[in-house]
């Protein structure tokens, strides 16, 4: 599952080449607003993205998982008893940005908690709880990171392996 703490970029660089912010190929980037017809906005901003940039066959796995990470962001991480228009600056950010040989998704939150999956053996007829056990089967690897400085808040991140062999 995800990781904390230290260790919770380890991920990434896991047999990797190190991640140079120079050498990423494509990026984009979109503010979603606090309100759950964001995550359709979000699937639309991937799928439309990703269709100009060559991911091969991660192309439905990483719609899937940006979809369950926007849906986590805004159901947990918002607080509950503000309205919208009252957070300004609560805004969920998706992130995509594209290696030669690799795709971070990253969802930037104003939450402090740290994402967690509920646990497997609970209440197996909830519809609710699973996003994160969906993003750990698609991905290759997450984790989360908390924000410093004048954001608040954390990234919970995905990674994806791309296969560039021609």
């Amino acid at each position: 599952m995800g990781t904390n703490g230290s260790t919770m970029l380890k991920p990434l660089r896991q047999g990797l080449p190190p991640l140079d912010p120079a050498a990423v190929v494509n990026a984009a980037s979109c503010a979603l607003p606090p309100r759950f017809e964001a995550v359709r906005e979000a699937r639309h901003f991937t799928r439309d993205t990703l269709g100009q940039w060559d991911v091969g066959d991660r192309f439905d796995d990483i719609c899937l998982v940006v979809s369950e990470l926007v849906t986590n962001a805004l159901r947990h991480a918002l607080p509950a008893d503000t309205a919208p228009l009252e957070q300004p600056h609560s805004s969920v950010r998706l992130h995509l940005l594209c290696w030669t040989e690799r795709l971070v998704c990253a969802v930037r939150d104003p939450g402090p908690e740290s994402p967690a999956p509920r646990d497997p053996d609970g209440d197996r007829a909830s519809e609710s709880g699973r996003g994160l056990f969906l993003v750990d089967s698609f991905a290759d690897s997450w984790g989360w990171h908390p924000l410093t400085g004048a954001l608040d808040g954390k990234v919970v991140w995905a990674l994806f392996r791309l296969d560039t062999r021609g």
